[in-house]
């Protein structure tokens, strides 16, 4: 009797030991990090002399970095969207960010633009199965952190397949600011003047650790650096200095087509928040060495779109891309991406070839050996082949954008194939064409020189438009083409000089933005 029970209770344990292997072995580990308007170039490993990113250099050190990386939308919510199901953002619907008006209510924001933008979709769909729902299915334990913009109730993280969601709502801002109180009813208010970067980051590195035991898909995605821009007085102190001593140029913005841009990377507000985002990312790949982790570990590193240099918050220059966040160019839909993989053939890698985030879904599926779900990321291709052995298929990337942004953006759609990218727009029709190999600041249009080549990339731009049933803005039967001028005029002689009085007063010794710096410091008795 004694024998059968012993055989019993062995028996149970080899079931829990295999039970408990299983789950530990469905793969490697993923964090993925997803910067809120992080520009190309705002990254130390990028090229930038002004922002100091010492922890985002180094994983870019030991990962693979791709230099010609495309978030899907020149906006927020379309680009994050794409990123969940690995479609472009036309298929998705989802188009502009989500909040953002259309039809005839855009006329409320007195811009007086020739178009009506296109209504689009406003939430994550509820019936494909989106990433952190594949990766459920695969044995993962997931978690969320951070800035969602997806949906409103009912389409939050958790409902789209996250166990858990700290500080994933639907607003695309931190309600307020970076510095607690937070005003998120989805994260609860730490000390007076915590950081909100820092904090996100907390949570998720006691995630880490409290789950290093199982398989887990851990998704940090910072308000950071999305404005408003705010920082401690220390870091701003640092900055102005280093500005200071880099040579502070005599103009700082220059007129756009639309509105004018920052010409420079010399913002000391922005740039101490750029580094308390490094920090953050510093804390969470710190927890990652602690925890043994790093050979059991992929990490992501990307952004949801290109860095503000007009409107918002006026933040950043990207030289030598034209534009920023909300620009049809190149400034508004090229990011960094880093992949870093445990695996010693692959790390220290730079890979050149187009890649867009749509990609990612596929991808991460792919180099955990989960089961892929092309019926869903109908527009990614998994990059594993790309990453081991340098095969790759050459195929177009399609942006949809029948909107007016923020930032001086015009409704218009774009095909980039090969080294060609072609730019339709929706106010007059024409055709811009540029060469990537030989025009990154996209300064020669040369659609004149190249009408077949024009011709053929514009058929298959509609073509795929079509086949999604994309939807257009309209003209504004309302339209005043003096009432445009007046406002033009307006924004050249005062706004512009108004944006230079500011970024004079951001570089001055004396300068404070309010008695406790945003609320980051003890204001004394």
């Amino acid at each position: 009797m004694r024998f059968c029970w012993l055989l019993l209770l062995l028996s149970i344990f080899w079931v829990a030991s295999c039970s408990e292997s299983s789950e530990e072995k469905a793969g490697h580990n993923v964090v993925f990090v997803l910067v809120d308007d992080l520009g190309y170039n705002d990254l130390g490993y990028m090229g930038s002399q002004y922002y100091e990113t010492p922890h985002i250099d180094q994983l870019a050190k030991s990962g693979i970095v791709f230099t010609q990386a495309y978030a899907n939308s020149r906006v927020c919510s379309p680009s994050r969207v794409s990123i969940m199901t690995g479609q472009f953002s036309a298929r998705t619907g989802v188009t502009d960010w989500i909040g953002a008006k259309s039809g005839e209510k855009w006329r409320e924001h007195k811009r007086i633009d020739k178009l009506l933008p296109a209504d689009y979709v406003h939430q994550l769909d509820a019936d494909l199965t989106v990433l952190p729902e594949a990766m459920k299915q695969a044995g993962y334990k997931t978690f969320f952190a951070g800035k969602w913009h997806m949906g409103d109730e009912g389409s939050y993280p958790e409902d789209h397949g996250f166990d858990i969601n700290k500080g994933g709502f639907e607003k695309g801002s931190p309600m307020g600011g970076y510095f607690s109180p937070y005003k998120n009813p989805k994260l609860e208010n730490g000390p007076k003047g915590e950081n909100l970067t820092m904090r996100l980051a907390r949570e998720t590195a006691d995630f880490i650790r409290e789950n290093k035991d199982t398989s887990f898909f851990a998704y940090l995605s910072f308000y950071a650096v999305h404005g408003p821009i705010q920082t401690t007085q220390e870091k701003w102190a640092k900055y102005r200095d280093k500005a200071v001593k880099m040579g502070v140029a005599e103009d700082g913005y220059t007129m756009e087509r639309v509105l004018p841009y920052r010409s420079h990377q010399d913002n000391p507000v922005y740039a101490g928040l750029v580094e308390s985002m490094d920090d953050a990312v510093g804390l969470v790949m710190g927890e990652l060495k602690a925890s043994g982790l790093m050979d059991n570990t992929i990490v992501v590193f990307t952004s949801d779109n290109g860095g503000v240099v007009s409107g918002d918050s006026y933040s950043t220059n990207l030289k030598p891309l034209r534009g920023g966040k909300g620009y049809q160019w190149e400034g508004g839909i090229r990011v960094p991406l880093i992949i870093y993989v445990p695996d010693a053939v692959v790390q220290n890698k730079v890979i050149d070839t187009p890649v867009v985030g749509s990609d990612l879904y596929p991808t991460i599926l792919d180099l955990v050996n989960a089961e892929l779900k092309p019926d869903v990321h109908r527009d990614g291709k998994s990059l594993k082949s790309l990453i081991y052995d340098g095969h790759w298929d050459e195929r177009p990337l399609i942006w949809h954008y029948p909107h007016y942004g923020n930032q001086g953006g015009e409704p218009s759609s774009i095909i980039r194939k090969g080294d060609w990218k072609l730019i339709h727009y929706y106010e007059d029709g024409r055709n811009e064409l540029y060469s990537m190999a030989n025009d990154l600041f996209e300064n020669n249009d040369v659609s004149a020189e190249n009408p077949v080549l024009v011709e053929e990339l514009y058929d298959e731009l509609q073509s795929y438009l079509a086949s999604v049933k994309a939807r257009y803005p309209v003209p504004d039967p309302l339209f005043d083409i003096e009432e445009r001028r007046l406002r033009n005029v307006n924004i050249e002689e005062v706004l512009q000089q108004r944006l230079e009085d500011l970024r004079v007063q951001r570089l001055s010794e004396d300068y404070s933005p309010n008695a406790d710096w945003w609320g980051s410091a003890e204001v004394e008795e």
